[in-house]
């Protein structure tokens, strides 16, 4: 592994981190129980199971992908039972298949799922478009969010408070980053 990609792979696994560290406080100011905090918790999972997965060649052995399989499985079943609150859960259930996939191709071969390791050409396409529209929709929805609040800043309104789970915008560019990052994994595969 060169230089560059050791350092791109750990710049990966600081952004996941960070963003499973900041979804994990959301859960625990919203409640674990409540409908954003079980959001949270998913979105705190991911953002770790993503730290996990992209950390580089030969630092863990080759024991993430077997765990990250049996993780990423139960998070799908439970983005399952959330798609019962309405289908904006979906993208929660992509990103879970999409990691079962990832460690699936692990399992499969060399590395750990990423750098080296490749999956089936056409779904993986199929998620790189579909992580691409998420990206760049997100990456409009979080500058459209900042306009907003800056507006409403000026005016006296409460503008950028996404209720008891944090800001809008926090929320939004920590669902960006890890948006970004899977982008990133799926691109290595």
């Amino acid at each position: 592994m060169s230089l560059s990609s050791s350092v791109s792979a750990w710049l990966l696994v600081l952004l996941c981190t960070a963003s499973g560290a900041y979804c994990l406080l959301r859960v625990r100011r919203t409640g674990r129980g409540s409908r954003g905090g079980s959001a949270a918790a998913g979105e705190a999972l991911m953002g770790f199971g993503m730290a996990l997965m992209a950390l580089p060649l030969g630092t863990g052995g080759g024991w993430q992908g077997p765990v990250l399989l049996v993780v990423f499985c139960a998070a799908a079943l439970h983005s399952v039972w959330l798609l019962r609150e309405g289908a904006h859960h979906t993208h929660h259930l992509v990103g879970s298949l999409t990691m079962v996939y990832m460690a699936l191709a692990a399992a499969s071969g060399p590395g750990h799922g990423h750098a080296g390791t490749a999956g089936l050409p056409l779904l993986t396409g199929l998620l790189l478009v579909y992580y691409a529209g998420y990206v760049v929709l997100g990456g409009a929805r979080l500058v459209t969010v900042g306009a907003t609040a800056a507006a409403g800043a000026g005016t006296g309104g409460a503008g950028d408070r996404g209720g008891r789970g944090g800001s809008t915008e926090l929320i939004r560019a920590c669902r960006l980053a890890m948006g970004t990052g899977m982008l990133a994994m799926l691109l290595t595969m």
